[in-house]
């Protein structure tokens, strides 16, 4: 029996079986996304205790990285019914690890007992990736800029996951350039023999030659300094996570920071850091994440809630205190024929006796209504609802590099979707510049766009967009909007 199950497990991983391996009465179940799940029958039986779970092909990963994710274990019983739903709940959240390319599952019942094997196939776990980057926000920002080719950012960005085979993720940063920095960060997820208790820490130093030091026209307006640095941060950031599973993870941390702006900067703009050049301050922050969508690079189906609230305390009490709720909401909905609906809400309330000029970011940094790129909205308070509906134009599919050995590496998988959608946002601001137009106003936007999901959960769009002011234009980004 095991025999059969490794030879269906090396089918669905791309080697080749003979026929009439399996019994042509055995139907698989499809599961939604890019793998498969099957269960053989179980004569004469309702329900059926599992014996054995086998995990195969994780020869980096350890093992029980992979059972803590899991929701039942050998002596549970599972009933005939309702398995094959369980099987696919299990399977995608081994797949939303991010740690494999394909995940796959079977059930089989002997001895009037559940024999589950899991086959996985492990990604590439380390990255040097070369740092060639616009030192702007978006692209439309820094084609708008003369000095465009000054502008430019180089070095490595290094992430090497799965360190230990534990799921812990190590990222180096080494930026040189327009912009400067040098960063440290480590995460460990889940600790201990049932993973629930992790931690992250890091650090990080930045330098520019340039600062965008306030908003006029609701545009950035730059200062550049060839010979010193206008802007200067450094933060060290340390944190507990409680994390269930990978779709539930609430996480605590605490951050010091220190800021350092020129005497050109406060001159053009006293109040950027109310008045003082330099600021001290503690953040500290609370999010809880639930994440149950089919996939995290570009979700189908599912739901996503995330709600984060943060109190920034400056030392010395050289500005008043500041507190932070942010929260996010998104759903994805299958249609049928091909068609899929997504909308997502977010929103932020930042409470504070005054704001620096540098607290006072809403629409046009994180957040965006698409379409409006080429501006920043300031304010406390914000709100954004994007929604879309996609085709599927290309079902995913994997592009065989033949030439290449490594199947870490030689499999590329290609989707493209066709996408319309509609964005709006409001950003409520007490008491905005005179020059600026779009806060305390509706802002929103319609567009088409094409969605390439590809190697290593990248995500690219193309899009073409109507906004509210009657402006339209071409975008590109590189990860999934809602």
């Amino acid at each position: 029996m095991l025999g059969v199950l490794l030879l269906f497990l090396q089918t669905l991983l791309g080697a080749p079986a003979p026929a009439d391996t399996l019994p042509h009465a055995l139907r698989p179940t499809i599961a939604p996304a890019d793998t498969l799940v099957r269960v053989m029958p179980c004569p004469d039986a309702d329900r059926a205790a599992v014996g054995t779970i086998l995990f195969l092909g994780n020869a980096v990963t350890k093992e029980r990285i992979l059972r803590v994710e899991l929701d039942f274990h050998e002596g549970d019983t599972l009933a005939v019914a309702d398995i094959a739903a369980r099987l696919e709940a299990n399977r995608s959240r081994l797949f939303n690890l991010q740690l494999f390319h394909a995940v796959v599952v079977q059930a089989s019942c002997s001895g009037g007992k559940w024999l589950i094997v899991f086959g996985l196939q492990e990604r590439w776990y380390l990255f040097p990736v070369p740092i060639l980057s616009l030192a702007d926000r978006n692209l439309r920002s820094w084609l708008d800029r003369a000095d465009r080719w000054k502008r430019v950012d180089y070095g490595v960005h290094l992430v090497r996951s799965n360190f230990r085979g534990r799921n812990e993720q190590i990222m180096a940063n080494l930026q040189l350039g327009f912009n400067r920095k040098y960063e440290l960060f480590y995460e460990a997820p889940g600790l201990g023999h049932n993973r629930r208790l992790g931690f992250g820490a890091g650090a990080s130093y930045y330098q520019s030659h340039a600062l965008d030091y306030i908003t006029r026209g609701d545009r950035l307006v730059p200062f550049r300094a060839d010979d010193n640095f206008p802007i200067q941060r450094l933060y060290f950031t340390g944190g507990l996570r409680f994390r269930h599973t990978v779709q539930f993870l609430t996480a605590l941390d605490v951050s010091y920071h220190r800021e350092r702006i020129s005497d050109s900067i406060q001159h053009r703009n006293p109040t950027y850091y109310l008045g003082r050049t330099q600021r001290e301050y503690l953040d500290v922050a609370f999010t809880t994440t639930r994440n149950q969508r089919n996939t995290f690079a570009y979700p189908l189906t599912g739901r996503y809630a995330q709600l984060s609230v943060s109190h920034r305390v400056f030392l010395g009490r050289t500005a008043p205190s500041v507190t932070t709720v942010h929260a996010t909401y998104s759903r994805y909905l299958a249609l049928g024929h091909r068609f899929y609906y997504s909308v997502g809400l977010s929103g932020q309330a930042r409470f504070a006796e005054k704001l620096a000029y540098a607290d006072v970011r809403a629409l046009g940094y994180t957040d965006l209504v698409r379409g409006y790129d080429e501006y920043v909205i300031d304010g406390r308070h914000y709100g954004l609802l994007q929604q879309g509906l996609s085709y599927q134009l290309l079902q995913p599919r994997n592009i065989q590099l033949g030439s290449i050995d490594n199947p870490k590496i030689n499999s590329i998988p290609l989707a493209l979707y066709l996408n319309i959608f509609t964005d709006a946002g409001y950003v409520a601001a007490p008491s905005p510049l005179p020059q600026n137009g779009l806060p305390n106003r509706l802002l929103s936007a319609v567009g088409l766009g094409l969605h390439l999901v590809t190697y290593y959960d990248r995500v690219f769009t193309a899009e073409y967009t109507l906004n509210g002011l009657g402006q339209t234009g071409y975008f590109f980004r590189a990860e999934f909007p809602i």
